[in-house]
């Protein structure tokens, strides 16, 4: 039907009103400080500010960073409140707040739910919201004790729950270690800390590219920061498409002198000097050092990175 007698659907127009949104920030920034703690009722606001004044002060000055670490030192993940624990809890439903920070080492963050034996977070790789990965002995995660060492209950040999996974990081999953540390141990490993956060359970989070693997952070927490040498390396025909066409701001660069047509040059011709060109750069090419900080002082390993090259390329690997 149309016109003007159409009738609407329900639910098909919402009414808001104006200060809608920011009634949205304000629950949205609730439930990012509280979480579960209401237990399904909303605080008043007298509890509201009650919950803080206890709560903050703790998340402020005795906040604890959680990360995954493979042998290297790399935090190949940064946990954050949604990651899995083997006892099949969320992080963010184990105690991270601390009064007191603990003295002993390691310092265990247990579960917080009621009849869960979990001693202490321990990071399930490569789970998702809809699935969890299968132990080595082929059964699945629910099949295993919520107590280390995670043994498996289908009478297998099973020692232990263990992810046949292998990290971006090019390491194993069972490689990899959590790592429980305060802001001073981890400025130690000159390791992000970020700013001080109100924020339930934000274990390793400084940031946006927290949420990216550590392969792929530029911050000293993943592969670090590239020297300006290799950033600013001319940009040749052995370049990716989308690096060549930056060559075209720098009209005097052997390659953006290289892309124009010469006099008397038919389209052939032109495709078949570029050719010859790449051929030439291709068989005189070497392995790129690498641009990585190699000597970063960290205190779970050394960093060795086997690589041969980090420039983009068109060539096959």
């Amino acid at each position: 039907m149309t016109g003007r007698g159409r009738g609407r659907a329900p639910g098909e127009y919402v009414s808001l009103p104006s200060n809608a949104a920011a009634d949205v920030d304000a629950y949205f920034e609730y439930r990012a400080i509280v979480g579960d703690d209401d237990e399904g009722k909303i605080f008043t606001p007298e509890e509201y500010e009650e919950y803080k004044k206890r709560v903050l002060p703790m998340r402020l000055h005795n906040r604890l960073y959680v990360s995954w670490v493979n042998p290297q030192g790399m935090d190949c993940i940064l946990i954050g409140p949604q990651h899995k624990c083997l006892c099949r809890h969320k992080f963010a439903e184990h105690k991270t707040d601390f009064a007191e920070i603990p003295t002993e080492r390691p310092i265990l963050i247990s579960c917080r739910q009621s009849g869960c034996r979990c001693v202490s977070f321990e990071y399930v790789a490569n789970a998702s919201g809809t699935s969890d990965p299968n132990c080595r002995c082929k059964h699945s995660l629910d099949n295993h004790t919520t107590k280390p060492p995670y043994k498996c209950q289908k009478n297998c040999n099973c020692t232990g729950f263990s992810a046949p996974f292998t990290c971006t990081c090019g390491e194993s999953a069972n490689k990899h270690i959590n790592l429980v540390e305060t802001r001073e141990e981890r400025e130690k490993r000159s390791h992000p800390t970020g700013y001080a956060a109100p924020y339930q359970a934000m274990g390793g989070l400084t940031g946006f590219s927290s949420l990216a693997e550590g392969y792929l952070r530029l911050d000293p927490s993943g592969r670090g920061r590239p020297d300006d040498d290799f950033l600013n390396q001319p940009i040749t025909a052995m370049d990716h498409p989308i690096l060549r066409v930056h060559a075209s701001h720098e009209p005097n660069s052997a390659e953006a002198q290289s892309q124009l047509r010469r006099s008397g040059e038919t389209e052939l011709d032109y495709y078949e000097r570029r050719y010859q060109e790449k051929e030439r750069l291709s068989r005189g090419i070497r392995a790129a050092p690498n641009p990585y900080d190699a000597d970063a002082k960290l205190t779970t390993g050394i960093r060795n990175d086997k690589s041969p090259s980090h420039r983009i390329t068109d060539s096959k690997k």
